[in-house]
């Protein structure tokens, strides 16, 4: 699903009296809900499903650029038993609701289901990514309000 189509789907919502709309699509739910006022707020959660992006993989298909070689090394060095959480979507990275707000996660916190990671702002949407699982926190791989790519990888999670 692109972004256009949940513009769509949004303008829906507006104009009808849906309140709230559930979505999943290749390893992706979309939430999207109607607050008090009007405004919708919509909400993407990354799940383990998702495919993790090879950049390497995409710059011989033809696809995007590739990411840089220091996220390609850390790529490569997760334990068997950590999880890259990537993004799921082009956009703006941040670690809090706010700026000058404390984080969401930070290195060595534990996660739970459904607790919020990050908000990637994309087209003027902040999308939550969440977690589905209970997992410690071993890095966050991007700086707050820095630029991120489909497939790059933001945390690196231990499942506990």
């Amino acid at each position: 699903m692109n972004i256009k189509e949940i513009k769509e789907l949004m303008k829906m919502m507006v104009e009808t009296d849906i309140t709230e709309l559930n979505l999943e699509s290749d390893g992706t739910k979309i939430a999207i809900k109607k607050a008090t006022a009007g405004t919708i707020q919509p909400v993407v959660t990354v799940t383990p499903t998702t495919p993790v992006v090879d950049p390497v993989e995409v710059s011989q298909s033809g696809g995007m650029a590739s990411v840089s070689s220091s996220v390609e090394e850390k790529n490569n060095t997760i334990a068997p038993n950590q999880v890259l959480i990537t993004a799921p979507m082009v956009g703006t990275f941040y670690e809090a609701s706010n700026p000058g707000s404390e984080p969401f996660v930070q290195a060595g916190q534990t996660v739970e289901p459904g607790q919020t990671l990050c908000i990637i702002e994309a087209m003027k949407l902040m999308n939550e990514i969440e977690s589905d699982m209970r997992a410690k926190i071993v890095q966050v791989l991007v700086d707050d309000s820095e630029p991120v790519e489909y497939g790059q990888p933001l945390f690196i999670l231990e499942k506990l």
